[in-house]
């Protein structure tokens, strides 16, 4: 029998400002508040709240047969903390009810583990901390940032204690094995992996208002009908999706609410069909196998890798640039120094300065301000290097970091 396994990620970065070689030295804000309250207002009002107050009213309706998974930034927290409390009290009560997982992850959505495990660990603290803080809970599974995964990867999350991890169903790690099964990661004692079925989420969270799509419109019970093929031939379908899918990605005038609406009873009419979340679907099947990941994967793109982010040279001289000023910039100990450059290390800021265009490029136009990825790249390099000259010249040393 498929249990379905719904999980949602929800962040918003903080955007940068555009920033010109006359600005450095000129003790100018990074980031771009204006901007990022304007896009984080629209998201809360077409997307949090009311998928929030639809998921609340769909615990309630089921009873404890309903539930998902959501990793939440510990900068979206941020965000909502300072300008939507009445956002971040809706994730409250979804996670009060018991039937919402969180996941752990990296505090600033980074790719610092790729960079620097002392701070990829930090991060990792520092989110694990807040979530303890709002929602009083400590995470037991594990994502990285834009479901980045390898063999190294999966010995440091157990090591760090957590149970399971979640990742991409890429066809170069699964070959000609199916996502809809629970795996153990290669090189650990006992991490199990949960591999998203990009087939069946990308058919909600891309092509679920793509009139050209053969198989538009999606209702809930052609797609429930699809879940039902995996009977005897899989253990849990997991559907990983950015939590904008609903009312952002896909417009509420798109049928989008009504399809979530009216996926878990189509779901449940079939008796041995069930939803857990992560941890649960972990913990209710043995792995049926290994994945042995030696080169990291991601959920983005046809690729299935890292090119989104490290694939031009503006890319990798920016992320090459970040992570060299770690050791001036910890030694500062200067709080609000630090805490700008873990922001400026935010995944979102490199995948703007992509330069890609193959048949799901559109991806990266969501919540970009930038009309090119080169304006970008500009902005971001006058700001590292704006950051420079201030650990050159000596940072106000009488902030000490935690």
């Amino acid at each position: 029998m498929p249990s379905v396994c719904l999980y949602f990620h929800v962040h918003q970065p903080y955007r940068i400002n555009n920033f010109s070689i006359f600005n450095i030295g000129q003790d100018l804000p990074y980031f771009d508040e204006k901007k990022n309250k304007f896009y984080l207002e629209r998201i809360a009002r077409k997307c949090y709240l009311p998928t929030n107050n639809l998921l609340l009213n769909l615990i309630k309706k089921y009873k404890g047969k309903f539930k998902f998974g959501f990793s939440i930034t510990g900068l979206i927290l941020e965000q909502l903390e300072e300008n939507f409390p009445d956002v971040l009290e809706s994730f409250q009560k979804l996670v009060k009810t018991g039937q919402a997982e969180l996941m752990a992850e990296t505090y600033h959505h980074s790719l610092s583990f790729l960079y620097s495990k002392q701070e990829f660990k930090k991060q990792v603290a520092l989110h694990k901390k807040k979530i303890k803080k709002i929602f009083n809970y400590t995470p037991t599974a594990f994502r990285n940032t834009e479901l980045a995964f390898n063999n190294e990867m999966a010995k440091t999350i157990e090591q760090m204690g957590y149970k399971t991890a979640l990742t991409e169903g890429a066809g170069q790690i699964l070959g000609w094995r199916s996502p809809d099964f629970v795996y153990k990661a290669h090189g650990t004692k006992n991490l199990k992996v949960l591999m998203r079925n990009y087939q069946l989420s990308d058919d909600i969270s891309f092509r679920f208002s793509c009139r050209d799509w053969k198989e538009w419109p999606l209702t809930a019970d052609k797609f429930s009908a699809w879940v039902n093929q995996i009977n005897g031939n899989g253990q849990v379908v997991n559907l990983f999706m950015d939590y904008e899918t609903f009312g952002e990605h896909q417009w509420e005038d798109t049928g989008i609410f009504n399809f979530l609406e009216n996926l878990p009873n189509e779901i449940l009419k079939h008796k041995d069909n069930n939803f857990k979340t992560p941890s649960q679907a972990s913990k209710a099947y043995n792995p049926v196998g290994e994945i042995d990941c030696p080169n990291t994967i991601s959920w983005a793109d046809t690729e299935r890798d890292l090119s989104a982010w490290t694939g031009n040279q503006m890319q990798k001289q920016a992320v090459q640039k970040i992570y060299e000023l770690e050791p001036l910039v910890i030694s500062t100990k200067s709080r609000p120094l630090i805490e700008q450059w873990r922001k400026l290390q935010t995944s979102d800021h490199f995948y703007y300065m992509c330069t890609k265009w193959f048949s799901d490029a559109d991806v990266h136009q969501y919540f970009n301000p930038y009309e090119s990825p080169y304006e970008c790249f500009i902005s971001y390099m006058n700001i590292l290097n704006d950051l420079q000259h201030k650990l050159k010249n000596g940072y106000n040393k009488k902030v000490k970091v935690a």
